[in-house]
C-alpha cells in the first residue's frame, strides 16, 4: 500500500513538474517570439479553429521548441517540427507546395497544423474526440492525446495564462 501511494506521488509529481515547464514555455514563447504567438492567432483564425488548442498542441508536440528533434514512430513515420506534424502526411501536403522542410519553419507549420486540426473537426466536429485525432486515429491514443492537452488548458486556465472566453 505504501508503495502505491508512493508511485502515485512520483507521477503526481511528474506532471506537476510537465506542466510547470509547459506553462514556463508558454509563457517564454509570448514574450521572446511576438511574431510567432501572432502566427498562432493568424493560422487559427484563417482555419477556424481555436488558437489556445493549437498552442497546447505546440507545447505537447515540442514544448515549444521549433527545432526540436522527434524519434522515428514504431511505424517508421516522422514527425516534424514544433507541431509534430507526420510525415504520413507529406505526400497531401506536398499537392499545396508544403514540403517536410516548410515545417521547421515555426509559422509555416503552425498553418499546417491548423489545418490539420480542422481537417479533424470537419470529421469529429468540435470536440476532444477532434482534439485527440490530430495525433492518432486509434481510440486509445487519441483520447489520451486529447486528455494531455485538456489537462495543458487546465493548468493554463487555472494560472490565468488563458484569458476568459
Amino acid at each position: 500500500m505504501k508503495q502505491a501511494a508512493q508511485c502515485a506521488g512520483l507521477a503526481l509529481q511528474r506532471v506537476r513538474r510537465h506542466l510547470l515547464c509547459a506553462f514556463l514555455a508558454i509563457s517564454a514563447s509570448m514574450l521572446a517570439l511576438d511574431s510567432r504567438a501572432d502566427c498562432f492567432d493568424e493560422a487559427a483564425q484563417h482555419h477556424k479553429v481555436n488558437p489556445w488548442i493549437l498552442r497546447a498542441i505546440t507545447a505537447q508536440e515540442s514544448s515549444f521548441n521549433p527545432n526540436v528533434t522527434h524519434p522515428r514512430n514504431a511505424d517508421g513515420s516522422v514527425d516534424t517540427g514544433w507541431t509534430g506534424i507526420n510525415s504520413v502526411h507529406l505526400p497531401e501536403l506536398a499537392r499545396y507546395g508544403v514540403s517536410a522542410g516548410d515545417l521547421r519553419d515555426a509559422c509555416k507549420a503552425l498553418y499546417v497544423a491548423a489545418w490539420h486540426l480542422r481537417k479533424q473537426v470537419d470529421r469529429f466536429g468540435n470536440t476532444w474526440e477532434a482534439v485527440g485525432a490530430y495525433h492518432s486515429k486509434t481510440p486509445s491514443k487519441r483520447d489520451a492525446y486529447s486528455a494531455k492537452i485538456r489537462r495543458i488548458l487546465n493548468f493554463w486556465i487555472s494560472r490565468g495564462i488563458v484569458p476568459p472566453a
